[in-house]
């Protein structure tokens, strides 16, 4: 029986930002780990928060595991992959945009769905399972298929199941092989969270709702569109809201603004809210990270 625990699929990263001076401040984040953070930040305490990957046995996968459980994501369902360590990635601000490098290839999140048994375990009781298209990115094709095993009994145990495709095509052998398996993801998916202009050169759509319609082609029930500065499209069966962010916001570092919307989005949604009243939840909490730097913002400053 499905209750109130979110359950978080991918890679947790140890993320150098900053960079003036040649000056990093270390952290830890990644799409679905920055989403998970919004999400516990802002759900009630009456839900539980997981994350699921995978870390190696070193000192930085120490350190992600005590940084997560003080701030009350749950860290149970993580494996270790000996002889393995987290993926890094460094942020560097150039003209008011951002550019990242990683260090990724040997990441213990690589093989976080080796083991079925574990997969399932971890995703038992789940009221949301949610993923990404990095997620799927970073793992082997028997693996995607695993992962999509285990969401798929989780779904048929009654969890909803949210995907961001968040195309990003330097993760992916070819074209060809990302847009099938991000159409695959999509097609056990209740919700997806997908960006226009990122999927656009993709998939060909001309606009937000063609990108809306096509998941909805898929079977999926509801399709939130981002679009940057742009309005976002909130779109299901019954309705298509476009919604802009409001003017103003002062952009010090974008980076998790979509996953932070997201989090945003889906905490309001499980609250009860509307689609209209999550979006603006939504864009209110996305203004308020892209403020800050690095993809975590306090907990404290969303209260506002």
């Amino acid at each position: 029986m499905a209750g109130k625990r979110f359950v978080s699929i991918g890679e947790c990263m140890i993320e150098m930002s900053g960079g003036e001076d040649r000056q990093y401040r270390l952290g830890y984040a990644g799409d679905t780990l920055n989403t998970a953070w919004y999400m516990r930040a802002l759900l009630g305490a009456d839900w539980d928060v997981d994350y699921f990957t995978a870390l190696g046995a070193d000192r930085y996968s120490a350190d992600i595991r005590a940084f997560l459980e003080a701030h009350g994501i749950g860290t149970r369902f993580i494996g270790t992959i000996e002889g393995r360590r987290p993926g890094l990635y460094l942020i560097h601000q150039e003209k008011g945009d951002r550019h990242f490098t990683y260090w990724r290839d040997t990441s213990a999140a690589r093989l976080m769905a080796e083991d079925r048994q574990a997969l399932d375990a971890a995703l038992e009781g789940a009221g949301i399972v949610y993923f990404s298209g990095i997620t799927m990115a970073i793992l082997q094709p028997r693996a995607r298929g695993r992962l999509l095993g285990a969401i798929v009994t989780a779904r048929d145990k009654g969890a909803r199941v949210v995907f961001d495709p968040n195309v990003r095509p330097a993760l992916w052998s070819s074209p060809r092989v990302m847009g099938a398996v991000l159409t695959a993801a999509a097609t056990i998916s209740d919700v997806v969270m997908p960006t226009h202009s990122d999927e656009a050169p993709i998939f060909g759509d001309k606009s937000v709702d063609e990108t809306a319609d096509r998941y909805f082609e898929l079977g999926v029930e509801e399709v939130v569109v981002k679009d940057g500065a742009k309005p976002a499209l909130i779109a299901t069966r019954a309705e298509r809201i476009e919604l802009a962010p409001k003017p103003g916001a002062k952009v010090v570092d974008a980076t998790g603004a979509g996953d932070s919307f997201n989090g945003a989005y889906l905490s309001a949604r499980a609250a009860g809210a509307s689609p209209m009243e999550a979006a603006e939840a939504a864009h209110r909490i996305a203004g308020i990270v892209i403020g800050e730097r690095g993809a975590l913002v306090d907990p404290a400053l969303l209260k506002a």
